[in-house]
Parts: structure tokens; C-alpha cells; sequence
């Protein structure tokens, strides 16, 4: 079984609703543990999962507090994981070597992707507007 094959295993096991885009490329959806639109991409020897969290704030102010608040994060509560600007949008991303992945490993990237969305969404959602 390739990494393609395993990784679509691992999905089902998971229980966690998803898509299959292209080959090595999935769209995981999961509302009930605020995971939504979690594009997970095998790309060996990386497996990626990255979430849209939202736009970037266009005032000044509010932008560099946004960022300063993501770099914290990052040291102090992102194990596997950061925070990042693609764009002008911030995501947050998880990533895992693929070469053995076990289904536990497997689980744990989305539960850290999970946690970390579930434990900063206070911190964050006073960014969160439409400028």
C-alpha cells in the first residue's frame, strides 16, 4: 500500500467525515469538534493538515496584535503545529513525517490540530472581523 492508500485508510478508521480531492490531496469535515474545511495533503515525506482560520485585520493595530498573539502560540502551545500568514489569511497547520506513520500518529496530528483551534478560539476571535 502506498502512502495515498494508507493515509485514506487511516480517514476511515478516524470516523471523520471527508472528500477526496486528487490523489494525495483530502478535504476533512468534522463540525461536531470544530474541524471544518481541513485540507490534509500527503506530499511524502510530509503529511500536512491546514485549516483557514480567517483573514488577516487590515487596521494596523489589530493586524501586528493578531501576529504577536500567533507567535506566541507558537512557542508556547504548538508542539507539531504553527500558526502562519499565507496570503492574507491565517491558518494553522499540523505536519507529520510520513515515512511510518501509525494510525495513532495519524490521530494525534488531528487531535493536536483540534486542541490547539478548540484552546486559542477565545484569544482569537477578537481578530476575527470583516476588517
Amino acid at each position: 500500500m502506498d502512502g495515498a492508500e494508507i493515509i485514506d485508510e487511516y480517514l476511515v478508521r478516524s470516523g471523520l467525515e471527508y472528500d477526496a480531492l486528487d490523489d494525495g490531496v483530502w478535504v476533512i469535515h468534522d463540525e461536531d469538534d470544530n474541524l471544518d474545511n481541513v485540507v490534509l495533503t500527503w506530499s511524502p515525506p510530509i503529511v500536512v493538515f491546514r485549516v483557514k482560520l480567517m483573514d488577516a485585520p487590515t487596521d494596523a493595530t489589530k493586524r501586528s496584535q493578531l501576529f504577536e498573539q500567533l507567535l506566541q502560540l507558537n512557542a508556547s502551545d504548538m508542539v507539531a503545529g504553527a500558526y502562519g500568514l499565507e496570503g492574507n489569511a491565517i491558518v494553522a497547520t499540523e505536519t507529520l513525517q510520513s515515512e511510518n506513520l501509525d494510525f495513532n500518529e495519524f490521530q494525534a496530528g488531528i487531535e493536536g490540530l483540534t486542541m490547539a483551534l478548540t484552546s486559542h478560539y477565545e484569544q482569537l476571535r477578537s481578530f476575527h472581523t470583516n476588517s
